[in-house]
C-alpha cells in the first residue's frame, strides 16, 4: 500500500541577514519529505538549520528558494494541519495549563464548551488530568512539557513537529514522556498522521524514528539518510539498535567532502570553532586516557561515563580532533600519540603543546598572533576582530567563536585579553623577551 505523502520540500534554501547587512546562507538545496504513520527524526550539529527548517514546514517563516507543500497544497503561512512543539514550553505564565492548552482551539473559534470537553480529554490522554487549573509556576519541567504537547495534539493535528521538545528535561523524565508520546502513536490514540522529531540526542532519534536525516553544516543540507525497521518498542541494550547508534554516532562524527573542500573548512578564518571550553577537552581526554578505555572509546560508551548529551560533546570531539590530540572515526575516538603525551604531560607542558597546535590548526589565533607581533605596541583591540568575523557569522556566532579562541589562545599562553579595556597582548613573557 502506497503512504501518502504529508509535507514535502524540494530545494528549499533560507538566508539571513548578517550585521553588515550581507546574506548568510543558512539552508542550501534541502530535498525533505514526510509520510503519513512515519516519524523522521532529524539529526545535525548546532548550526545545521534545523529549527530553521521546522518552521519552513511548520509556515512560520518563509523559504527563500524552492517548494514547500502540505497535503500537495503549497505553504505560504501557518497551516492548519500542523502543530508545533517547542524546547521551552512557552507557556503562559498568567494562564491556567486548561487555558494554555484551550488557546489554540480559541483561535480557531472553537465554542467555549467544546474546547473545555477536548481540553480534559487531551489533558487525561497526556496524564495531567486534575491539573487543568494549575498555573505553570505549579508544574515540573515534565509537566510543563507535557502541558506544551496537549497544547499541540487538542487541535487533532495531521502532522506534528516537534524541535528538541524533550532536551531541556532531564534524562529519566524526558525518557518516559517519550515513551509516553510513542504510546499514543503505537496505538492510534493520537490522529497524528505523521510526526517529525529534530533532536541533537541519537539514542532517542533511533528510539523513536522510522528515518533519520542528518543534516551537514554551514550552510544546512541532507547529508544522508539512515532507515530504521526495527519493530516498536525497540530494546536500547539489543545488539541491533547500538548498532544503529554507533553508525549515527560515525556518520554525524564523519567530515564531509563539501565541508573539508569549501571555504567554510578548519583552514579558513571564519571557521565556526566548536563551542567548548578547555576544562571539558582535557576532561574527555583524561577519561579517555583511563581504564577502561586506555586510549580508546565508542562514543556512546563515553557519553554515557561522561553524563554528557551529544550536544555538548560533539563540540569537544571536533576541538580534540582540530587539535590533533585525538581521531574521531566510524564512532570510536582514539588518542593520538600526541593525545597520549599530552595526557602524560605536566601542567607547563600541556599549556605550551595547546598553544603550539593552536597555532598550527586555528588560523584565527594564528591571525591574532601574526598581528600582535607587527604591533609596535603588541595589543590590538578586539573590535576589528569582530568585524572581520562579521564577514563569515552573524554579529552573536562571531562574538563567541572570538570568545573561544580568546580563552583557548590564553590557555595555550598564545596571548592575553584585558577583559577591561576589551585588547589582546602579547604574553608578558614574549614582551620581555
Amino acid at each position: 500500500m502506497t503512504q501518502k505523502q504529508l509535507i514535502e520540500l524540494k530545494g528549499v534554501s533560507k538566508s539571513f541577514k548578517a550585521a553588515d547587512g550581507s546574506a548568510r546562507l543558512i539552508l542550501d538545496q534541502v530535498d525533505f519529505s514526510l509520510q503519513e504513520r512515519e516519524i523522521v527524526a532529524l539529526l545535525g550539529k548546532s548550526g545545521s538549520g534545523k529549527s530553521t527548517l521546522l518552521r519552513i514546514m511548520a509556515g512560520l517563516i518563509s523559504a527563500d528558494k524552492g517548494q514547500m507543500t502540505y497535503r500537495d497544497q503549497a505553504i505560504y503561512g501557518p497551516v492548519t494541519g500542523i502543530a508545533m512543539v517547542f524546547q521551552s514550553f512557552a507557556l503562559f505564565p498568567w494562564l491556567t495549563v486548561q487555558q494554555n492548552v484551550e488557546l489554540g482551539l480559541e483561535a480557531q473559534g472553537v465554542p467555549a464548551a467544546e474546547r473545555e470537553q477536548r481540553a480534559d480529554a487531551v489533558l487525561e490522554l497526556i496524564g495531567l488530568a486534575g491539573f487543568g487549573g494549575a498555573l505553570p509556576r505549579e508544574l515540573s519541567g515534565g509537566m510543563k512539557q507535557r502541558v506544551g504537547i496537549a497544547r499541540a495534539l487538542v487541535t487533532n493535528p495531521d502532522v506534528l513537529l516537534m524541535d528538541e521538545a524533550f532536551s531541556a528535561l532531564d534524562v529519566l523524565t524526558g525518557e518516559t514522556l517519550r515513551n509516553d508520546m510513542l504510546e499514543l502513536w503505537q496505538h492510534a490514540k493520537i490522529s497524528t498522521k505523521g510526526i517529525l522529531v529534530v533532536s541533537h540526542n541519537i539514542e532517542e532519534a533511533v528510539m523513536m524514528a522510522d528515518r533519520v536525516i542528518i543534516l551537514g553544516n554551514d550552510p544546512g543540507r541532507v547529508r544522508c539518510e539512515v532507515k530504521i525497521d526495527l519493530p516498536r518498542p525497540r530494546d536500547v541494550d539489543s545488539l541491533e539498535v547500538r548498532t544503529l547508534i554507533d553508525e549515527i554516532y560515525g556518520l554525524m562524527t564523519m567530515r564531509h567532502t563539501h565541508e573539508a573542500v569549501t571555504g567554510e573548512g578548519a583552514h579558513h578564518l571564519g571557521y565556526r570553532l566548536p563551542d567548548t571550553d578547555v576544562s571539558r577537552i582535557e576532561g574527555v581526554l583524561d577519561l579517555l586516557a583511563d581504564t577502561p578505555f586506555n586510549g580508546r572509546a565508542d562514543l556512546p560508551q563515553l557519553a554515557a561515563e561522561t553524563e554528557l548529551s551529544d550536544e555538548e560533546l560533539f563540540p569537544t570531539y571536533e576541538a580534540l580532533s582540530l587539535l590533533g590530540l585525538a581521531l574521531v572515526e566510524k564512532g570510536d575516538i582514539s588518542l593520538t600519540p600526541l593525545g597520549a603525551h599530552y595526557v602524560a604531560a605536566d601542567q607547563a607542558n600541556k599549556q605550551e603543546l595547546f598553544g603550539q597546535q593552536l597555532l598550527l590548526h586555528v588560523p584565527l589565533a594564528a591571525h591574532i598572533r601574526r598581528n600582535l607581533e607587527a604591533e609596535l605596541s603588541g595589543s590590538l583591540a578586539e573590535v576589528p576582530l569582530l568585524e572581520l568575523l562579521e564577514e563569515f557569522m552573524k554579529e552573536d556566532e562571531a562574538k563567541r567563536v572570538l570568545e573561544i579562541a580568546i580563552e583557548w589562545g590564553r590557555y595555550g599562553a598564545v596571548y592575553e585579553y584585558d577583559y577591561h579595556t576589551g585588547r589582546l597582548t602579547l604574553p608578558a613573557m614574549d614582551d620581555e623577551d
